[in-house]
């Protein structure tokens, strides 16, 4: 057999291993997964301690009627929701004013008019909510989330009280409405579950730190701990930061999977897609060289296999007597590689909502997200910016020297009704 057909096979042979070992990783995951439900907790706890939930808003007028009347109809006793609408230039805040008006004590309504020099708006938006809360828990949230139950903050509640969680991030089950988003989506996903493994994660004893900015509660003693939206003020993914420096201190660090509580539909473009994962991934990954692991288990072990298969399939309908025997082996390698994977991602599809039968189109999405990962690679380089709700940010251009003392420019009106 020629050298580069016993490369091609070798290689063939350890992606078969991979896929195997994870076949067998995922049912350990799937068995130890920790889910939420609305009926994990048949009561709030007794006493509640106050709950303050931050909702940042930019050019939201689409979703915020929908986040806010969700968290509103909460049945926890002792909450307040804190909206900020972050420069909004359409409906936003209009729709937010008539909500406070008719909700009273408890919808606070906070107007940020200007971008705080050395801050991204998310993080800038969330301090001044910050600056405004009574609760003794703080609860981040996204104005594209919507409660599915009314005793999501019950249940978050009894779980870190009972556990004694200072920081407790739920994942968010994701709305995939079309076809685009069923073909990227679980890719984007599988590849942050793998950066981040949740049982690696709640272990106190290992590095690995995770939290999604959709739902994080937070003790308001650790927030201060850590540094608060100060200390990662010029963070792009500035939840799993905070998640890192909260673990790094010692404080328990939890992630859950949620079964009811709450959905997201992140990204309703392509465009908004790209962009946004791309900024995900930038800011998760943080560097080149893990940005290009990524990018090289995209390709190695999820389109080299449909590649090879398929060039094997071709060189073995093509070939002679004298080397069908080597073309055999390498279809039944890669052929085998190929069965592996898609036997995991059929056990896993379940997991996010979404039909077995996308699994089929894993190799498009992966396709997809490898440019992605590219594109946030220009990033980390300084090639290119992050644009983000019409707010351009360049890293290397923020200066840590600022953003320190209150802005002038940024008013805050507490509108109780």
């Amino acid at each position: 057999m020629p050298l580069g057909y016993l490369v091609w096979l070798v290689f063939g042979v350890v992606v078969g291993l991979v896929w195997a070992m994870r076949l067998v990783e995922a049912a350990s995951i799937l068995r130890q997964r920790f889910i939420l439900h609305s009926g994990s907790y048949d009561a709030p706890p007794n006493p509640a301690p106050r709950v303050s939930v931050l909702v940042a808003a930019k050019d939201e007028q689409d979703n915020i009627e929908t986040c806010i009347s969700t968290l509103l109809d909460q049945d926890y006793p002792n909450f307040e929701i804190i909206a900020i609408d972050d420069r909004s230039t359409d409906r936003t805040l209009e729709i937010l004013r008539g909500m406070a008006q008719r909700a009273g004590d408890k919808l606070h309504v906070v107007t940020v008019t200007q971008l705080r020099d050395g801050w991204f708006g998310k993080n800038n938006a969330m301090r001044e909510g910050v600056s405004v809360a009574s609760g003794d828990w703080l609860c981040f949230t996204d104005a594209d989330c919507r409660q599915t139950s009314t005793n999501t903050l019950t249940v978050a509640m009894r779980k870190v009280l009972d556990e004694k969680i200072d920081f407790l991030s739920i994942t968010p089950l994701l709305d995939t409405k079309v076809a685009w988003e069923r073909v990227t989506q679980p890719v984007c996903a599988f590849v942050m579950v793998f950066c981040f493994l949740p049982r690696d994660v709640n272990d106190p004893s290992k590095k690995t730190a995770y939290a999604n900015g959709a739902f994080m509660l937070m003790d308001r003693n650790c927030y201060e701990a850590i540094g608060g939206h100060e200390r990662v003020r010029t963070e792009v993914n500035e939840d799993i930061v905070m998640a890192r420096i909260a673990k790094e201190m010692g404080f328990g660090l939890h992630v859950a999977e949620n079964d009811d509580l709450y959905h997201t539909r992140m990204y309703r473009t392509m465009g908004e897609a790209w962009r946004g994962w791309s900024r995900i991934f930038y800011g998760s990954m943080a560097t080149l060289p893990r940005l290009l692991l990524a990018a090289a288990a995209l390709a190695g072990f999820v389109l080299a296999p449909w590649v090879s298969m398929a060039a094997a399939l071709v060189g073995f309908w093509t070939s002679g007597a004298d080397t069908a025997g080597t073309w055999s082996w390498l279809l039944g390698v890669w052929g085998f590689a190929l069965c592996l994977m898609h036997v995991l991602l059929w056990r896993i599809y379940p997991v996010l909502k979404i039909s077995r039968g996308w699994s089929l189109t894993y190799p498009l999405g992966a396709t997809i997200v490898l440019g992605m990962l590219f594109n946030a690679m220009l990033k980390v380089v300084g090639a290119t910016g992050t644009t983000w709700r019409g707010t351009k940010y360049r890293r290397r251009e923020v200066d840590l020297g600022k953003g320190q003392e209150e802005s002038p420019t940024v008013k805050k009106a507490v509108a109780d009704g």
